[in-house]
C-alpha cells in the first residue's frame, strides 16, 4: 500500500508538471517583464522538482592527464543481475593503477560518486559498481542480501583482475572490508593491493550518530512492518519486497530541511533573476535520482552492521563462516573520515584498523579531513585537494 500511494501521488503531480512545461514554451517572451520571470521560475520548479528512478549521466566526458585532455567512455565490463561492473574508459594506451569504486547502495544511484570517479579518473583505470533499482530487477533473479552483496565486490575484482585497488564509499565500507578478509583467508589471487575505506560505519558503537540511535531506536522487526512495502504490478519487479528510495530520500532530506528549502528558495531567485541556476539543478537532478533497495539487504545491512555490529565485535559470518579481518596481510589499508561528518562519526571507520590487526604499520594510514562532513570526504575541493593525495599516494606506494 505504501508504494501504491506514492504511485498514485506522482501519477496525480503528473499533469501539474506537463502543464510547467507547456508554460515554458513561452519563456522568452514571459521573461520580458519581472512578473513572467518570477511566473517561469515558479514553473521551471513545478516542471523538475521530481524524483526519478532512473540513473542519470556519470557527465564525465573527458579527463585530463599532463598536458592533454582525454575523452572517456563507459563500458559494462560485467552485467549481473543486480548490479554492473562499469569500466570508465581513458581514451589512451598508457597503463593505469586499476581502481574499483564500490559504491553505496542507500538509495542513489552509482551516479553520486561521479565526482569522486573523475578525480580518481586522472591517475587511475576506474571501475564502480554500477547498483541496479531493485524494482526492475525481477522475482526470477533471486535475492540479493548482505552475503550476495559481498559475493558482487569479489566477482567484480576477479572480472577486474589482479594488482587491482579498492576504494569503498560510506555504507559498503562493512562489506568491502568483508570482501576482502574472505579473499586474504583464501590467498585469493585478486585480493586487491589496496583498500580505501572512506565515511564508512565499520564500528557504529563509537560515538554515535542520529542515523545510529535511530537505527537502534526499534527493533527489526519495527523496519520490516514500517519500511517495507512490494513493487507495485507496473514495473518490472512487481512483488518484490523492497525498501523504497523515496523513503531513504525523504530521511536524508529531513536530517538538514533548512539547508535544503533555502537551496531551492536560492534556486527560485536565480531563475526569476534570469540565471540559470545550474550547479544547484544539476545537484537536485542527482539528490533526486533515487533507487530501491531489496528487504533482504536493508534488513541485514540494519541488523548486522547498525544494530549488532556484528564486524567489529568479531561476531560476523559470511556464508556460515566467520569473518576474519586478521588475515589480511597484503593489502594496505587507509581509511579517511571528515570531522563534521553527521552520518558515520569521527572513530567509526578509523576502527578498520584494529581490526586488520596482521597488517604491517607501514601498510595502515589514516587521514581526518578538517572542516567536512559526510560529503565533502569524497566529493568537492577538499577531497580533490586534501583527500585525493592521500588515496593517490598509498596507491603509488604499494603499486
Amino acid at each position: 500500500m505504501l508504494y501504491q500511494a506514492y504511485q498514485t501521488f506522482t501519477d496525480f503531480m503528473s499533469p501539474l508538471r506537463l502543464g510547467a512545461r507547456f508554460a515554458l514554451l513561452n519563456e522568452t517572451a514571459a521573461n520580458t517583464l519581472p512578473i513572467g520571470r518570477s511566473a517561469m521560475a515558479f514553473a521551471h520548479m513545478v516542471a523538475e522538482t521530481k524524483l526519478t528512478h532512473r540513473r542519470p549521466p556519470f557527465r564525465i566526458e573527458s579527463v585530463p592527464s599532463g598536458n592533454r585532455v582525454l575523452s572517456v567512455h563507459e563500458e559494462v565490463a560485467l552485467s549481473l543481475p543486480f548490479g554492473d561492473l562499469l569500466h570508465l574508459v581513458r581514451e589512451d594506451s598508457e597503463l593505469k593503477p586499476k581502481m574499483l569504486v564500490v559504491a553505496p547502495l542507500s538509495g542513489h544511484f552509482a551516479t553520486l560518486l561521479a565526482d569522486t570517479a573523475a578525480t580518481l579518473l586522472r591517475d587511475h583505470d576506474v571501475y564502480i559498481t554500477d547498483w541496479k533499482n531493485a524494482r526492475d530487477v525481477p522475482l526470477s533473479a533471486g535475492a540479493f542480501g548482505f552475503d550476495d552483496y559481498v559475493d558482487y565486490v569479489i566477482r567484480f575484482l576477479e572480472a577486474i583482475g589482479p594488482g587491482a585497488n579498492l576504494i569503498a564509499v560510506c555504507q559498503p565500507c562493512v562489506q568491502a572490508l568483508v570482501a576482502v578478509a574472505v579473499m586474504a583467508e583464501q590467498d585469493h589471487p585478486c585480493q586487491p593491493r589496496s583498500m580505501t575505506l572512506m565515511g564508512g560505519p565499520v564500528d557504529t558503537r563509537i560515538a554515535p550518530t542520529s542515523v545510529n540511535e535511530l537505527a537502534t531506536s526499534k527493533p527489526l522487526g519495527w523496519f520490516r512492518d514500517n519500511l517495507i512495502t512490494r513493487v507495485p504490478l507496473r514495473y518490472p519487479g512487481r512483488g518484490r519486497e523492497v525498501y523504497p528510495g523515496f523513503m531513504q530520500l525523504t530521511a536524508f532530506m529531513a536530517m538538514n530541511m533548512g539547508r535544503h528549502m533555502e537551496q531551492h528558495r536560492k534556486l527560485f531567485q536565480q531563475l526569476a533573476d534570469g540565471e540559470d541556476g545550474s550547479r544547484i539543478r544539476n545537484f537536485y537532478d542527482e539528490y533526486f535520482a533515487v533507487l530501491d533497495l531489496t528487504a533482504e539487504f536493508y534488513l541485514e545491512t540494519v541488523d548486522r552492521v547498525f544494530q549488532r555490529a556484528l564486524l567489529a565485535k568479531g561476531e560476523l559470518d559470511y556464508r556460515g563462516a566467520r569473518v576474519k579481518p586478521g588475515a589480511i596481510r597484503k593489502t594496505a589499508l587507509l581509511t579517511v573520515e571528515g570531522e563534521r561528518d553527521d552520518i558515520c562519526a569521527v572513530g567509526q571507520t578509523a576502527a578498520a584498523h584494529d581490526l586488520c590487526s596482521s597488517l604491517r604499520p607501514h601498510l595502515k594510514r589514516h587521514h581526518l579531513q578538517p572542516g567536512v562532513g559526510h560529503y565533502g570526504v569524497f566529493s568537492g575541493s577538499k577531497w580533490e585537494t586534501q583527500v585525493y593525495p592521500q588515496v593517490k599516494s598509498l596507491v603509488l606506494a604499494v603499486n
